[in-house]
């Protein structure tokens, strides 16, 4: 005789697809309707802005001309992608993408957990307040006004130039915005100066849930301000850093696009380029739309490749996960 089935779920709780389950479903969902008010104006930009455009991939297999209808487009299946992938300037722009992700990243991460570490550790609550204004500041500037300043400073006759000169570690003014070996140091130390303050906020908030009778703790033990660090602020920020950093993996390819195109120019073209403003050159310079939907669509199916993996390594590893 063959045993009954056990039942799996747990008391009380019934498959979605039951009818206890919806009812359950919608008496939850009844309970938190103001919630689920509250939702409908994202999930309508949602539905509206980042999944109605995906019916434009389809120009990515089209010789795309704006002035004929749809129907009378001409198919060409592959062809876009075998152009971008012959493309030796595609290989290029892709190669400064990945460095300058890889440069945001990076010190992205270190310089956003040192400050916060650093200012968790200050005793002065008001010089703790002066110094994270300051550090949040640039975050609300435009990158237009940025640029410009970045610009400025780093001007043949700018205050760096002026200062290195005064120190004699150089003889002439460095055109530091006319070189493209300089543009992925520049355009890493100008990220990190505009968004170092805004990234500590989230780290900041993970430090006050750490239970402060573990510091007390190890203090008692004899543990130096160091060792409590490395032992308990490190470890409590772990599950943040990991969320944060598939979040980022899977935007590797997200390079941004202002700072590259404002401070690039054509002596620094090399470097500075990136998948963005390659999309930009050949989509609306160029009139190919088809190419730059397909170079987009590269992008954007590669950064879901990178987020979906990374989420699964973490899941594997025993860490956090998105889901």
């Amino acid at each position: 005789m063959e045993k009954p089935i056990e039942n799996v779920f747990p008391a009380g709780a019934r498959p979605a697809s039951s009818p206890a389950g919806l009812r359950l479903f919608f008496k939850k969902l009844a309970q938190q309707k103001a919630l689920v008010f509250m939702s409908v104006p994202f999930l309508l930009w949602l539905i509206i802005f980042k999944y109605l455009p995906l019916w434009g991939w389809v120009t990515a297999f089209q010789k795309y001309r704006p002035a004929k209808s749809f129907a009378d487009q001409q198919w060409v299946g592959w062809l876009n992608f075998e152009m971008i992938f012959k493309d030796a300037a595609f290989y290029q722009v892709l190669r400064n993408t990945l460095v300058q992700s890889s440069i945001k990243l990076i010190l992205g991460f270190v310089t956003a957990i040192a400050l916060a570490i650093l200012l968790n550790e200050l005793r002065s609550l008001l010089f703790k307040r002066v110094v994270q204004t300051i550090s949040y500041l640039p975050h609300f500037v435009s990158w237009v006004v940025a640029a410009s300043i970045i610009s400025t400073t780093l001007a043949p006759e700018g205050i760096v130039n002026v200062l290195l000169l005064k120190l004699g570690w150089i003889s002439t003014p460095v055109l530091w915005l006319g070189k493209g070996e300089y543009f992925w140091g520049i355009l890493g130390a100008s990220e990190v100066w505009k968004d170092v303050g805004w990234n500590t906020i989230i780290y900041l908030a993970a430090i006050t849930t750490i239970d402060p009778s573990q510091y007390e703790a190890a203090e008692i033990d004899g543990a130096n301000r160091f060792q409590r660090i490395w032992h308990i602020t490190m470890p409590g920020l772990k599950p943040v850093i990991v969320i944060l950093l598939i979040l980022n993996i899977g935007n590797i390819l997200e390079s941004g696009f202002e700072p590259q195109y404002l401070l690039g120019n054509g002596m620094t073209v090399d470097y500075s380029d990136n998948l963005d403003i390659y999309v930009l050159k050949w989509g609306l310079n160029l009139g190919n739309y088809s190419l730059a939907t397909a170079a987009g669509m590269f992008k954007t199916v590669v950064s879901f490749i990178l987020l979906i993996s990374a989420n699964s390594i973490s899941k594997r590893l025993g860490g956090s996960r998105l889901y």
